[in-house]
């Protein structure tokens, strides 16, 4: 069914992110509405949780919601928030089941209260749990994240509580919404759209990037496999040269 043999555990990435695209117009070659194609995402999200889970990957993120997308039409916008809430309760047993901890990022509190709520109960229902680490980036932008850690730094600097020579990246990363996850090893996009939209702009400064043409609500384990594969097969160097490393 899939080249799930070809994978070298030893060199899996730690961390994927998943930029999840292509739900509407999925809807729309089906003659359907854009909310039909947010709701068949959800299994696609299911299971590639449940694969990364299985693969002993330690930290998968998923870009639910952008900034960008409270733009959208209001009943889209309220649909998506019902759709993020009502997954939560389902999925509950399946974080359990899998020993996934979930964990979101983003301006958090831009959420309706009840998502809101939704979400930091199941964060804390999960938060022992030691398998895979599940972000879900909600009104997550990454200039917002990066303006507010900035301001945060010029802030403790003016303020005495650092100085100017403390700055280095170490210091940024502590101030930034994934402060505890590490850099993004595999960063897959999918409906063949080649952008970052605004996605963890530092955290993949190293990322390997994968395109694929495919709508986000027929993105499969054998899919997933062969990006774990495709990123297996290149050679990482950080800056080095290939003599470098070898």
């Amino acid at each position: 069914m899939n080249n799930l043999d070809q994978i070298d555990k030893n060199k899996l990435p730690k961390h994927i992110a998943i930029i999840m695209d292509g739900n509407g117009r999925w809807a729309k070659q089906r003659g359907k509405l854009r909310v039909f194609g947010h709701e068949n995402g959800v299994n696609a999200v299911r299971k590639t949780v449940e694969h990364c889970a299985k693969l002993d990957i330690q930290c998968l993120t998923l870009y639910a919601f952008s900034t960008e997308n409270w733009k959208r039409p209001k009943l889209e916008v309220q649909t998506l928030m019902k759709i993020l809430i009502g997954s939560l309760r389902k999925e509950l047993k399946t974080f359990k089941d899998n020993n996934i901890k979930l964990n979101a990022i983003g301006n958090l509190e831009a959420l309706p209260q009840k998502a809101r709520k939704e979400l930091q109960d199941v964060i804390e229902l999960t938060a022992k749990n030691t398998g895979l680490t599940l972000t879900l980036a909600l009104s997550y932008g990454a200039r917002e994240e990066l303006n507010n850690a900035v301001k945060c730094i010029a802030s403790k600097v003016k303020n005495n509580i650092i100085s100017e020579d403390d700055i280095d990246e170490q210091l940024i990363n502590t101030h930034l919404y994934t402060h505890d996850l590490p850099d993004v090893d595999l960063m897959i996009r999918t409906s063949g759209e080649h952008r970052i939209s605004n996605f963890l702009l530092w955290q993949i400064a190293y990322a390997e990037l994968y395109f694929i043409d495919v709508f986000w609500p027929d993105f499969n384990e054998e899919h997933l496999v062969n990006a774990i594969i495709n990123y297996q097969n290149r050679e990482r160097r950080f800056g080095k040269t290939s003599e470098q490393l070898n």
